[in-house]
């Protein structure tokens, strides 16, 4: 099979390259700096317009776009707000466009979403048929996943809502493991906000899945059946790495220092569970948080 990956060489992207080379696939990373990619073929794009680039979009059975800033990566200006819409909208557009204007045949279009569409949820379990919530996040998302659909005209569209994605190296464990060690790792607020994780290993395995499936389109939550609450997830980080986690994080410390961002990304959340993707037959080697983190810990 021949891919296509956008955001090939990030902490989702290279290690989802790896792994379909590793099964003989062949793979393009399309990159603003070919020469950095160390696994498969990079190709040179700007995240926005055509180019030369569009000629492996015809020549592909599946694209997978990973492309987007990380919204956590700090206070949400009006210009880092600015730059995750775009960074997620135009380079999904450009993806579309050469997939619409090149209508080969039948190829599959697998785009990266998140679970903060459905807004601050503090109790209720929201699954893929859930409305759209309020905020930054949503409305950041809505955009996103409408732009991914204009596809479905010539393309098989698959929509992956992701979780907090756990691995040792990257994302927010790796941030999070740090204090932990150290024996001040916390909860985070009153520690009763919903986190839906998922382990980066199932995720991977679901991106594959949906590129194999031709069964698999629409919307699915790739996130663990059994999302936790904050504290119950500071409670078991501590206790696989045998260290305390107490005293909490105060919620207008972050609120200072992070402003809008802590209250949809560090003090709200989401109860998301995978419904629709367990009822397609997808199976999650870490349905529990404990299983994931020990598997993580333990690499």
């Amino acid at each position: 099979m021949k891919l296509v990956v956008a955001g090939g060489s990030g902490f989702l992207g290279a290690p989802l390259v790896r792994r379909f080379i590793a099964r003989g696939d062949d793979v393009t990373v399309l990159s603003r700096d070919p020469s950095k990619i160390k696994s498969g073929r990079g190709v040179q794009w700007d995240g926005k317009t055509a180019g030369a680039w569009t000629s492996e979009i015809d020549a592909c059975d599946v694209v997978v776009n990973l492309a987007g800033e990380n919204v956590g990566a700090g206070r949400w200006t009006a210009q880092r707000k600015k730059r995750s819409i775009s960074s997620r909208v135009d380079s999904t557009n450009a993806i579309v466009n050469a997939l619409v204007n090149a209508p080969r045949k039948k190829r599959t279009l697998f785009n990266a979403s998140a679970v903060g569409y459905y807004g601050i949820s503090r109790d209720t379990p929201v699954d893929e048929s859930a409305s759209k919530g309020s905020g930054f996040l949503a409305d950041l998302v809505e955009q996103w996943e409408t732009a991914a659909k204009r596809a479905e005209g010539v393309a098989r569209v698959v929509i992956g809502r992701f979780g907090v994605v756990l691995a040792a190296d990257g994302g927010a464990l790796a941030k999070m493991i740090v204090p932990f060690r150290f024996g001040v790792g916390c909860p985070v607020g009153d520690g009763q906000q919903w986190l839906s994780w998922v382990d980066r290993d199932d995720l991977l395995t679901a991106i594959q899945w949906a590129a194999d499936g031709d069964d698999v389109r629409g919307i699915y939550n790739i996130t663990a059946p059994e999302p936790v609450r904050n504290r119950e997830f500071a409670k078991t980080l501590g206790r696989v790495l045998h260290r305390p986690a107490v005293m909490p994080a105060p919620a207008f410390a972050l609120r200072l220092v992070f402003g809008e961002m802590a209250d949809e990304v560090l003090l709200g959340g989401q109860r998301a569970v995978p419904k629709r993707t367990q009822a397609a037959g997808f199976v999650f080697d870490h349905p529990t948080l404990e299983s994931s983190l020990r598997h993580i810990v333990s690499d």
